[in-house]
C-alpha cells in the first residue's frame, strides 16, 4: 500500500457565461495548498434510558469549505493575461449576495474515484506579499448546500 499525495487534487471553476446550459470547467492553476473540510453541528441525544452511562450525539447540520493557496499565474504574452481559473475566483471574491455564487468541482488526478461538485461563495481572498515573494493568493470557498459526488472526469469507466 502506498500513500496518496495531497498534490493530486485539482480544482476547476465554471467560467461559462450566465444562462449557459453547460458548465465550462476551467482549472485553477498555481495551487500550492488545497484542503476541504466540514463543520458539523451536533446536539446531545442521550437520555436516562442508557444504563451504562454512554451519551449520544446527532449531527443536525453540516457545512463544507475549501481553503486553497497558490501563486498567481499569467501567460507569457506581452499583454497581461491572467490565469482564467484564478481570475474567476478573484472576481467572485468581490461580489456580494446571491450573485456571488460560483460552481466548482474538485477531484483527484491519480486515478482515485474522489470527485465532487458544488456551489459556493468566495471569502477571505488575499494577495500581495514581500518584495522578494512570488505573488501569492489564498481564498476560502464556503459551500452552499450539500456537495454532489460526481464521476471523476479523469477516470475512464
Amino acid at each position: 500500500m502506498r500513500s496518496l499525495l495531497a498534490r493530486d487534487w485539482r480544482l476547476d471553476v465554471d467560467t461559462s457565461i450566465p444562462g449557459a446550459t453547460e458548465p465550462a470547467w476551467t482549472p485553477v492553476k498555481g495551487l500550492t495548498s488545497f484542503e476541504r473540510s466540514s463543520d458539523d453541528n451536533t446536539e446531545e441525544d442521550g437520555d436516562f434510558d442508557d444504563e451504562v452511562g454512554y451519551g449520544s450525539s446527532v449531527v443536525t447540520g453540516r457545512t463544507w469549505q475549501i481553503e486553497a493557496e497558490g501563486r498567481r499565474k499569467r501567460t507569457d504574452d506581452p499583454v497581461f493575461t491572467p490565469d482564467p481559473g484564478q481570475e474567476k475566483i478573484r472576481k467572485a471574491a468581490g461580489v456580494v449576495g446571491f450573485n456571488a455564487n460560483i460552481k466548482v468541482r474538485w477531484y483527484r488526478r491519480d486515478g482515485a474515484p474522489d470527485a465532487f461538485e458544488g456551489t459556493c461563495t468566495v471569502t477571505d481572498y488575499t494577495e500581495g506579499g514581500e518584495t522578494t515573494d512570488l505573488e501569492p493568493f489564498s481564498f476560502t470557498l464556503l459551500g452552499q448546500g450539500a456537495p454532489e459526488e460526481i464521476e471523476n472526469p479523469l477516470v475512464t469507466p
